[in-house]
């Protein structure tokens, strides 16, 4: 959802998109980026400025997709989030592609026309659950691959392969909130002991590099 937010606001040609719409485009890409580091305070700061962007204008639609993506990308980090804040400012008069993607993060699976996602997410949608892994492999975002992989979590927390999925995503891209999640969920799992060493010497890696600086 943020890429459809960054592409609306780069244009096609013609004149230069305007200020409100550049600038809250920078800052909702820096919110995604400072959470998924687990910069709680920082990534709060740019969201609030980006709703500033949006809202300053006026912008109903943007300002709802802005709280679209803010659900999304917790909801990416396995953080139970109802977009409750989206809902109340579109009430329905959402635009099909939006309410398909709100369906998608909210589990809302079966309601959903799959025709109004992003073609990864609804070819994952209709793969057949062993062809899911795949699937999950072919996206070459990797925090649309993260997204798709958590969702599939939690759907179905004994999902191994998507588990896998998100936490291999999360490590090569240093994405340290969601992937200390995704460490403790693994943790919780039947393992060989080999791999529940290795979970958790990572485990207390990532908890190290989110402690506050002294």
């Amino acid at each position: 959802c943020a890429c459809v937010f960054l592409l609306a606001a780069c244009g096609s040609g013609g004149p230069p998109p305007p200020d409100w719409k550049t600038d809250a485009a920078d800052l909702i890409t820096r919110y995604q980026k400072h959470a998924l580091l687990g910069e709680n305070t920082l990534a709060e700061r740019y969201f609030q400025q980006a709703l500033v962007a949006t809202g300053g204008a006026g912008q109903l639609e943007e300002t709802a997709r802005l709280w679209l993506v803010r659900c999304a990308t917790r909801r990416a980090m396995l953080i139970q989030d109802s977009c409750d804040d989206y809902r109340t400012l579109v009430e329905a008069g959402a635009r099909n592609d939006d309410l398909a993607y709100y369906q998608w993060i909210t589990l809302q699976w079966q309601t959903l026309n799959p025709a109004h996602l992003p073609a990864h997410y609804a070819r994952l949608l209709g793969a057949e659950p062993g062809q899911r892994s795949a699937q999950l492999a072919a996206m070459t975002d990797p925090l649309s691959r993260l997204l798709a992989a958590s969702l599939l979590i939690q759907q179905n927390p004994d999902d191994a392969p998507a588990l896998a999925s998100a936490i291999d995503t999360a490590s090569a891209q240093g994405w340290r909130q969601p992937l200390l999640t995704l460490l403790k969920l693994r943790l919780t799992r039947p393992a060989d002991p080999e791999t529940l060493r290795k979970t958790q010497l990572q485990l207390q890696l990532v908890e190290t590099a989110l402690m506050p600086a002294k």
